[in-house]
C-alpha cells in the first residue's frame, strides 16, 4: 500500500464534468493498492491517517491531526502509485505491482470506513475512472508512505 498525502486549503474532484467530491481543508491522499494488501495493512494506514499531526498549532508548529484541525480527507484510488518506472532502455511504466481492480476496489472502500469509523470525514473519488482534481495545497505539504 502506497500513498501520496498532502495537505490542502481545498480539493474539487470532477468526473466527465461534474463534480463528484469536495472538501475544505485537510488532506488529499491518492492511494495505490499493491498485490498482497491485507485488512491488516489498511487498519494501519487508516489509523496513521487518523493520527498524522501535519497541521499547524497556534505557535505554526505541526501538533495537530486532522480532527482536531477540523479538516476533512479526499481519498483518491491510484493505480499508478503502484507502479514502477524501472531501470534500462524502457521508457513505460510497469504495473504489475497493482492489485487487481476487485480486490483494489475493496480495500480503497476498507480504507475509507476505517478512517470514518475514527471520526474522520471521508470523500472519495470514483474507482477506475478518469478523474479531475483541483488542489490549493497548503505548504506545499506532502508525505510519501507505504505500509
Amino acid at each position: 500500500m502506497r500513498a501520496v498525502i498532502q495537505r490542502t486549503f481545498h480539493s474539487a474532484l470532477y468526473v466527465d464534468g461534474k463534480l463528484i467530491s469536495e472538501i475544505p481543508s485537510g488532506l488529499t491522499i491518492f492511494l495505490g493498492i499493491e498485490k498482497g494488501d491485507t485488512e491488516a495493512q489498511a487498519d494501519y494506514f487508516a489509523s496513521k491517517m487518523a493520527k498524522l499531526r501535519v497541521f499547524r498549532d497556534e505557535n505554526e508548529k505541526m501538533n495537530l491531526n486532522i480532527l482536531q484541525a477540523g479538516g476533512e480527507i479526499l481519498l483518491v484510488s491510484q493505480f499508478s502509485l503502484a507502479g514502477t518506472l524501472g531501470k534500462g532502455s524502457g521508457n513505460r511504466p510497469d504495473f504489475g505491482k497493482a492489485e487487481e481492480p476487485v480486490r483494489a476496489k475493496y480495500l480503497y472502500k476498507y480504507v475509507t470506513e476505517k478512517i470514518r469509523e475514527q471520526g474522520v470525514t471521508v470523500k472519495n473519488g470514483v474507482f477506475g475512472a478518469h478523474m479531475y482534481i483541483e488542489q490549493q495545497q497548503d505548504g506545499p505539504l506532502s508525505f510519501v508512505f507505504e505500509c
